[in-house]
């Protein structure tokens, strides 16, 4: 755990240990998950290097860096947001779980983010694969998708597999789908009739998926 200042040589040098060899961003130096969601506005990925994000800002023109892990206290996170400090890119935190049932107030909170963000925007959590896939797949219903076409945010492409815990994800769009979709607006069922309750107890995961992504990939 990183709890310090990158003001000295000796600080950064901590927290670029922490985030290399503690956060696994030693693994993200060339694997970037980088994705596109909507096209010149909206884009995905894990966890950036300070190198990564200021060429990503360069190619696509980001405004705005969108941290789907929360503030923590990590070299990961001191580094990228003095980043996104130092290219003048917009820091907006926006915490999501990827192991829980999507939290009503979270959505409704992004969905009111989305509608005051300065795009282009890029979107990240530690890996690229949960977190940002549920953040994207909210995204395409905001901007007027379907379900269909969320769930493809969700894939094994990004990293993500739904027989796992995280799969409580692609079950609450699939509630969606089946309660409510046709019949009511995405964010008129979150507001008054998605029941977070009966989703965490309906959903079950699968055993030896739950222990790849939880023991031996060390998801968050």
């Amino acid at each position: 755990m990183f709890d310090g200042q990158l003001t000295s040589l000796a600080g950064r040098t901590r927290a670029w240990t922490d985030s290399l060899f503690v956060d696994h961003a030693v693994f993200r130096l060339v694997w970037t998950n980088f994705h596109t969601v909507v096209p010149g506005k909206v884009y995905r990925c894990n966890h950036p290097t300070p190198a990564r994000l200021k060429r990503a800002m360069q190619r696509y023109g980001l405004r705005t860096l969108v941290n789907l892990r929360g503030h923590r206290k990590c070299g990961s996170d001191a580094l990228s947001r003095s980043t996104a400090q130092k290219l003048g890119l917009a820091h907006v935190d926006m915490a999501f779980e990827s192991r829980g049932a999507p939290h009503r107030d979270r959505i409704l909170r992004f969905a009111s983010l989305y509608q005051q963000i300065d795009f282009p925007m890029l979107m990240h959590c530690k890996s690229g694969a949960d977190r940002a896939g549920l953040a994207s797949a909210l995204v395409i219903l905001f901007e007027g998708g379907d379900s269909t076409r969320a769930l493809k945010e969700l894939s094994w492409r990004f990293g993500h597999f739904r027989g796992s815990r995280t799969g409580i994800l692609d079950a609450f769009f699939l509630r969606y789908r089946a309660d409510a979709e046709g019949r009511l607006p995405f964010l008129d069922w979150v507001r008054d009739e998605y029941d977070e309750a009966a989703l965490k107890r309906d959903f079950v995961a699968g055993k030896i998926a739950s222990f790849m992504t939880d023991q031996v990939l060390r998801r968050e």
